[in-house]
């Protein structure tokens, strides 16, 4: 196969766990025959100080021509402000919205091995295995807004549509059907208007799939029923806001936000990837950062935009394989542990390829 990837470094640590990414996937290519074609472009904080957009038209462009696009973390103390009118967090809205990529895909595994290293009690994370299906383009971060300005005030409209809502409804009930057949649907409908229609659409969307059981829960008793009975999570759907917040609290089910991959898709293979960290400034450069999150995206982007699953499973196994060894970054780490750092980790995870 031969694959052209866009790759978007960054700010903070983005660039650190880039690098050992792209060791994979060359390891990747050499081991199973593709040719990967890597183009470095600029989003966030890098691409404001270069050309004072978050995300410059080139950037745009060198993505329409890729089959995929790998991003790594924008943002840092330096481009902070928020008042200030250009941000490294509008550069992700943005490619998100120009490439129609609706739905973003967080999965929320507990590593056997890892879990003593997790807040929760072992017995409440055996067999967690959760996959977050997020609305990625409307909601209150796509809304009606205001800004503060000489006013005393400012607002974000929570505005959806019913095909918004049915179109990423439908990925989650299909996500479900390949897993263990239950669907979560997240809203706060005893309260927003938007919500009513959410649930309303979803119910809808689901007489399409009689093998599924739903489940309705308003967004509070989510936030409690995910640290007390997380295993009996298989597909959470949620909206924009709620969904981001959700699957960063379930963060802590795997032990690291360091551990969590996403994929970004629309309504083709095209799709954006990237760790569900940020971009750690207090570690960057230092060589602390923990790749997991990037490796997990990286093998999400061979699965979903080139249908590599073998693949893909070969780069989670090794995961798997180097954590059961006991190699540690030290967000994971606990008294004791081996502690590894960026490249070191890499390292191992490249030898069990």
């Amino acid at each position: 196969m031969k694959a052209t990837i866009v790759t978007l470094p960054g700010d903070g640590i983005g660039p650190e766990v880039m690098v050992q990414a792209l060791r994979v996937l060359e390891k990747i290519g050499e081991t199973y025959g593709h040719k990967f074609e890597t183009v470095e472009a600029l989003i966030g904080g890098a691409a404001i100080d270069a050309t004072g957009s978050a995300l410059p038209d080139e950037t745009i462009q060198a993505c329409e021509g890729a089959d995929a696009v790998l991003l790594a973390a924008v943002g840092g103390p330096k481009w902070s402000d928020p008042t200030s009118p250009v941000r490294p967090e509008q550069g992700l809205l943005k490619i998100r919205q120009h490439f129609g990529l609706f739905a973003n895909l967080r999965p929320v595994k507990v590593y056997p091995a890892l879990v003593d290293h997790a807040p929760l009690r072992r017995d409440l994370l055996d067999n967690v295995d959760i996959l977050f299906v997020r609305e990625l383009t409307g909601g209150a971060y796509f809304g009606k807004r205001k800004e503060m300005g000489d006013d005393d005030d400012a607002y974000d409209t929570l505005y959806y549509t019913k095909a918004e809502v049915e179109r990423v409804a439908h990925v989650a009930f299909r996500a479900a059907q390949g897993r263990r057949g239950k669907m979560t649907s997240v809203d706060k409908a005893n309260v927003l208007a938007s919500m009513r229609l959410w649930r309303s659409t979803v119910l809808k969307v689901y007489e399409d799939y009689a093998d599924v059981e739903l489940e309705h829960l308003l967004v509070d008793a989510c936030t409690m029923h995910l640290l007390t009975r997380p295993r009996d999570f298989d597909v959470i759907l949620a909206g924009n806001m709620f969904g981001d917040i959700l699957s960063d609290e379930a963060s802590v089910l795997a032990g690291s936000l360091g551990m969590l991959p996403s994929a970004s898709i629309g309504a083709d293979t095209f799709g954006l990837y990237e760790p569900v960290h940020g971009s750690a400034p207090d570690i960057a450069g230092q060589g602390k950062a923990n790749p997991i999150g990037m490796f997990l995206s990286l093998a999400m982007l061979l699965r979903y935009s080139l249908n590599l699953e073998d693949e893909a499973k070969a780069i989670e196994t090794a995961i798997d394989a180097v954590l059961a060894d006991g190699l540690r970054t030290a967000d994971i780490a606990s008294k004791g542990d081996n502690v590894s750092g960026t490249l070191e980790f890499a390292d191992a995870v490249l030898a069990k390829l």
